[in-house]
C-alpha cells in the first residue's frame, strides 16, 4: 500500500505529527521484498524499514540493494549490511543525518515529524508488541524503527520496523520512552537520524541508470578474498563454542552470522533481477541464490548440531556457498568489468 508524501498534520489541540497520513497498521501490505514465501523473509532491522518506507512513499526498493556486493566475513561475524546514505541521496534524492538528542527524544521526533521527516531511533525491542514470542516483554534488545506518527498525548506510536508497519500505545509506550524513569535512572539518549523526503519520487529511468552505476562501484569495493571460505575455516570451532553457551546464544550466533550472509544475497539477487529484466544477470542471480539457499539449510544443520555435540559435519556444509561466491563474482566480472 503506498501513499503520498505529506509534511505532516499536526491537529490543533493534539501534540501528534505524521508524515504518511493515509497509513494504517490494519491495512498496510509490506512489500514484497517480505513476502512469506522468500527464504529469508526478514533480513535486518535497518535494511528492512528502508524497503517499507520506500513502498510507503512508492518508490521502488530494489534499486537500492548494489550494495549487498560488500559485505564481508569481519572474523566473528557478518557485515551487518546497511543501505549507504549517499545511495538514498544519488537513487531517491533522500537526504538521512544524525539527530541530536539533547531534549526529550519525543521532543526531537514531534520537531522533526511536523516538517514532514522520517525519523529513525534506536529503540528496546523489549516494549515492543511486533516482536511477541521473540523479545516483547521477555528480553530487552537494540532495534531501529522508523516513524511514522507520534501522539504524545494518546501515548500512541505507528512505525516501521522489520518487515512491517505496526502500532504500539500505552504502558508500550511509556516503557519505549522511559517516561517512568526516577531521576536517578540513565538519561534516555538513543542513537536517532532523521530523513527529509524530496517532494517528488524519482522515475523509473532514473533508478535503472543509478543502480547499474552504483553496483559497478560497489562491485570495485567488494571483498579481495571470498569472505564464506573464510567463515567457513572457522566455522565448526565457532559452533563447538556456541554449544557451550546458554541456548539462547544459539539465536545471536546465527542472525549475526548465517542470517546475516543469506539474507543479504537473497536481496542481491533480486537486484540482478530487478536491475536486468533481460537475464543479462541471470548467471549472477543463480550464484547469490545459491549462497543464500546454503545459508537456510546450514542453519538447520547448526541447530542439530548444537543439540548432538557432533561438529564435523560443517566442516564441508559451507562449500556450495563458497563456491557460488565465486562464480557470482566471476559472472559479475565479465559483464561489468
Amino acid at each position: 500500500m503506498a501513499a503520498s508524501r505529506s509534511r505532516g498534520a499536526r491537529i490543533p489541540g493534539l501534540n501528534m505529527d505524521t508524515v504518511f497520513p493515509g497509513l494504517s497498521p490494519e491495512t498496510y501490505r509490506p512489500h514484497a521484498l517480505h513476502d512469506a514465501e522468500r527464504m529469508w523473509p526478514e533480513t535486518n532491522c535497518y535494511v528492512d524499514l528502508w524497503i517499507e518506507v520506500l513502498n510507503a512513499w512508492g518508490a521502488a526498493p530494489e534499486a537500492m540493494l548494489g550494495f549487498t556486493l560488500t559485505q564481508d566475513f569481519e572474523g566473528d561475524q557478518f557485515t551487518f549490511f546497511k543501505v549507504p546514505l549517499e545511495d538514498l541521496e544519488t537513487l531517491y534524492g533522500i537526504r538521512c543525518t544524525e539527530l541530536a538528542v539533547y531534549d526529550r527524544v519525543e521532543a526531537h521526533l514531534l520537531a522533526q515529524l511536523a516538517r514532514g521527516r522520517i525519523c529513525l531511533v534506536e529503540m528496546d525491542s523489549y516494549y515492543m508488541p511486533d516482536t511477541r514470542g521473540v523479545s516483547y516483554r521477555q528480553e530487552h534488545g537494540k532495534t531501529t524503527v522508523a516513524i511514522n506518527r507520534l501522539d504524545l498525548d494518546g501515548r500512541v506510536l505507528d512505525y516501521f520496523h522489520n518487515g512491517g508497519f505496526f502500532r504500539l500505545e500505552g504502558e508500550d509506550f511509556d516503557g519505549l520512552f522511559h517516561r517512568n524513569d526516577g531521576p536517578d535512572d540513565l538519561p534516555f539518549l538513543p542513537y536517532a537520524e532523521f530523513a527529509k523526503l524530496p517532494s517528488t519520487r524519482p522515475d523509473e529511468a532514473h533508478l535503472r541508470r543509478e543502480a547499474a552505476r552504483l553496483l559497478a562501484f560497489h562491485f570495485k569495493r567488494r571483498p579481495q578474498d571470498n569472505p564464506v571460505a573464510a567463515f567457513a575455516s572457522i566455522f565448526p570451532a565457532q559452533v563447538e563454542d556456541v554449544a557451550g553457551r546458554p541456548f539462547g546464544f544459539f539465536h545471536k550466533y546465527a542472525f549475526n552470522t548465517l542470517r546475516q550472509l543469506g539474507a543479504n544475497f537473497e536481496l542481491a539477487a533480486t537486484h540482478f533481477d530487478w536491475i536486468a529484466p533481460d537475464g543479462r544477470l541471470g548467471d549472477a542471480a543463480e550464484a547469490a541464490k545459491k549462497i543464500s539457499e546454503t545459508a537456510k539449510s546450514v542453519q538447520f544443520q547448526l541447530a542439530r548440531a548444537v543439540t548432538r555435540r557432533k561438529f564435523e559435519p560443517l566442516g564441508t556444509a559451507l562449500d556450495p556457498a563458497v563456491e557460488a561466491w565465486d562464480r557470482l563474482m566471476a559472472a559479475l566480472s565479465a559483464r561489468l568489468d
